[in-house]
């Protein structure tokens, strides 16, 4: 290594704060932890005591709730839990306990803290089992139990005793608790004997909402406890209180093992931070990692993390040639985008508006055609002599469709502006069943050739209130549209189904429907896309030029309007609504 190189560096530097940390952390699980634990431990104990404190109000005036209470208590937190009343003498509760259903009878079993031990008990007793118990009965109704022996079988019963066996309907048994939990519930005597004499001065502290926090070592066994005691109910005459006591051995005797652990990991820990701070300090000293890493971001066009390195070895060097080098390609880089970005827009402005003119001429071409139809079909009815008798209404219906060809050129012209959204509706309030009826009258001759049958359904006793506001002319183009596409693609001799309805509240919608080919799921969302037909093979014979769904799209999204098709069983159904209008109808 040299002297002033950034391997040596590294190594120092790596290792002393390594050998700091790991320190600092043996120090503070030796001096802080167990304080630690016990602080910890009484903040759970004293905030689940203030919830026990609210629980009690509610179920004190049922003994076997408080019973409940105290037994979930001490088996969530391993304590041992009572409740003394104003003279800090233990009132009586039997926390654990079986209820048994004998017969006609149901006797309680009380597990008493005295004279039995945990394992006398059978474990995983489940509601519904049978149990035996042998003991003495506590209360002249036989229904209290002093239990002596609890089997899950019959033994031999021993003199003296009294013998039950019934199923549990009811039960509350130590769990999760440290060895021997009943010894220690016992110990609750001993503790208020020992303080029996300094209650009193302790009184107006617990009074005040204080929470009493004292230590107690059992002189048997050496185990030290911590007690805590708060006022639980304060009445005119009888106050009581909550007394948990809680051991702290287990926290004693892992800081004890950890101590010894410490003894035999400190060399340990030291020979390996020394390996590998000399191992991590001799690889990134080599200056191949860092060229290595900054020519591939280079390579990818990345100038963006070239960090500057403030020193005098070979890694500031190597740093301030290669951030020389990355500004140098950015400002290039920059360059040729802005230049190739200005020719991308100019390429594009063209296609778009050689796109837009060509638009244009297919839209005029497809929009023609269908009046166009209508006009030669009544001028060739009026040539073979064919109703004669009603040529001024032929004619009155070629020139009004001649009107419109010459007002749908204009609309076309202006339809190149709808995505610049310059396209202003005139919308007024219109009666939809009269305007889809009226426009239907003009594909009479086409609808007679295929022999198809119109049918238009509205509600006749809400028809006069079907009114909607809409611009009459281009939504006229829209039924126009919609008509075409249904007569053209219809099969022979079947019937086009026009459904007229309030779906909504101030929502009309209408359905055009015919029975004919299905359109191809695949296709279905596409029916709406410019010079797009899904049926190309029949383009010519039905004069289709993709262009009338398209137009009919932007219209009727100028018109808020929301529009679908989809497959039916027979054929295919087109749908648009419209917002309703009450007003007064000018059609």
């Amino acid at each position: 290594m040299k002297r002033r190189g950034v391997a040596l560096k590294l190594f120092v530097v790596t290792s002393v704060l390594i050998l700091l940390v790991f320190t600092i952390l043996l120090l503070a699980q030796g001096l802080f932890f167990e304080q630690f634990y016990r602080m910890s431990k009484i903040n759970v104990l004293e905030k689940s005591m203030n919830k026990f404190a609210r629980q009690y109000k509610e179920a004190q005036s049922s003994e076997r709730q408080v019973s409940r209470l105290l037994g979930a208590f001490m088996n969530e937190h391993d304590t041992s839990t009572d409740i003394l009343n104003s003279r800090f003498e233990r009132i009586s509760t039997h926390p654990y306990y079986l209820e048994l259903e004998a017969g006609s009878k149901t006797i309680t079993i009380q597990i008493s803290k005295e004279g039995m031990t945990v394992d006398q008990i059978p474990q995983k007793i489940q509601i519904g089992e049978t149990l035996v118990v042998d003991g003495i009965f506590m209360n002249e109704d036989d229904t209290i139990m002093h239990p002596v022996v609890i089997q899950q079988t019959d033994t031999v019963l021993k003199e003296g005793l009294v013998r039950v066996r019934g199923k549990v309907t009811d039960l509350m048994l130590p769990e999760r608790r440290s060895y021997n939990p009943l010894y220690q519930d016992a110990l609750v005597d001993d503790v208020l004997l020992d303080w029996n004499s300094q209650m009193e001065q302790w009184q107006s502290r617990l009074r005040s909402g204080s929470v009493l926090q004292l230590d107690w070592q059992d002189k048997w066994s050496g185990i030290p406890y911590t007690v805590l005691i708060r006022l639980l109910s304060e009445g005119n005459e009888e106050n009581s209180y909550l007394f948990v006591m809680t051991s702290m051995q287990p926290v004693g005797e892992a800081v004890g093992i950890l101590k010894q652990y410490v003894v035999y990991l400190a060399p340990l820990m030291v020979l390996l931070a020394i390996v590998l701070s000399l191992i991590y300090s001799r690889i990134v000293s080599r200056p191949l990692v860092l060229l290595s890493r900054s020519a591939a971001r280079l390579a990818k066009l990345d100038f963006t993390e070239q960090s500057a390195i403030d020193s005098k070895d070979e890694f500031g060097e190597l740093s301030r040639s290669m951030v020389a080098l990355s500004r140098n390609l950015d400002a290039s880089m920059k360059e040729l985008t802005h230049a190739n970005a200005m020719l991308q827009e100019d390429v594009e402005e063209k296609r778009r508006s050689e796109q837009l003119r060509k638009e244009l001429i297919a839209n005029i071409s497809h929009e023609l055609k269908t009046p166009l139809g209508i006009v030669k079909g009544f001028a060739e009815g009026l040539q073979d002599g064919v109703a004669s008798d009603k040529s001024e209404r032929y004619l009155a219906l070629i020139v009004n469709e001649t009107d419109r060809m010459n007002a749908l050129i204009m609309d076309m012209l202006e339809l190149s502006k709808f995505e610049a959204k310059a396209i202003q509706l005139q919308p007024r309030s219109l009666a939809l069943a009269s305007l889809i009826q009226r426009v239907s009258d003009a594909f009479s001759q086409q609808l007679e050739m295929k022999q198809l049958q119109l049918r238009i359904n509205a509600d006749k006793e809400e028809e006069e209130e079907l009114l909607v506001r809409a611009d009459p002319r281009r939504l006229e183009q829209v039924i126009l549209n919609f008509m075409s596409n249904a007569i053209r693609h219809a099969v022979v001799n079947s019937a086009i189904t026009i459904g007229i309805q309030r779906t909504a509240p101030g929502k009309i919608t209408t359905v055009i429907e015919n029975i004919g080919p299905p359109i191809p799921e695949e296709d279905i969302s596409r029916v709406w896309d410019h010079f797009y037909r899904a049926e190309r093979s029949r383009d010519r014979k039905s004069g289709g030029t993709g262009l009338g769904l398209a137009i009919t799209k932007h219209i009727l999204e100028l018109h808020g309007s929301e529009y679908g098709v989809e497959n039916t069983k027979q054929g295919v159904a087109f749908s648009f609504t419209l917002d309703e209008n009450g007003g007064t109808t000018y059609d």
